[in-house]
C-alpha cells in the first residue's frame, strides 16, 4: 500500500493559529478524509513553518480526486489557504507534491527474509 509524504510551507507568523485549527478538525472533514481513503494521515510542523504530511492510501490520485469533489474540502481549503506560502496551484491540497521514498526499514527487512512489506 503506497505511503505518501509531502511538504508545504506554513506562514511562520501564523504557526500557533495553524496548530490551533488542527486541534479539532471539523468532524465532517475527518469523515470525508476517511471515506476517501486517507489512512494514517498525520501532519508535522517545524518551527520555521515547514509542514510535512504523511498518509497511506491505495491510490493517492483517486483519494485526492475524491476529496476535491467534497463540499467540505472546498470550505476547509478556503479557510486554510491564507496560512500557506508559495502555493503553486491555488490551494494546499492541489499544491501537494509527493516526495520519493528512498528508504523503508520494514521493506528492507522483509526483503532480507523474502517476505513482502
Amino acid at each position: 500500500m503506497p505511503r505518501i509524504c509531502f511538504t508545504l510551507q506554513v506562514d511562520p507568523n501564523r504557526l500557533e493559529e495553524y496548530r490551533a485549527r488542527h486541534v479539532r478538525v471539523w468532524p465532517e472533514m475527518l469523515a470525508a478524509l476517511a471515506e476517501c481513503g486517507w489512512r494514517d494521515y498525520s501532519l508535522f510542523l517545524r518551527e520555521d513553518g515547514l509542514l510535512v504530511g504523511f498518509l497511506v492510501t491505495d491510490d493517492f490520485a483517486a483519494a485526492r480526486t475524491a476529496m476535491q469533489a467534497r463540499d467540505v474540502n472546498a470550505r476547509w481549503q478556503a479557510e486554510m489557504a491564507s496560512f500557506f506560502l508559495n502555493l503553486d496551484r491555488g490551494t494546499a491540497d492541489q499544491s501537494m507534491r509527493p516526495l520519493d521514498e528512498v528508504f523503508n526499514l520494514e521493506a528492507q527487512l522483509a526483503a532480507q527474509t523474502g517476505e513482502t512489506a
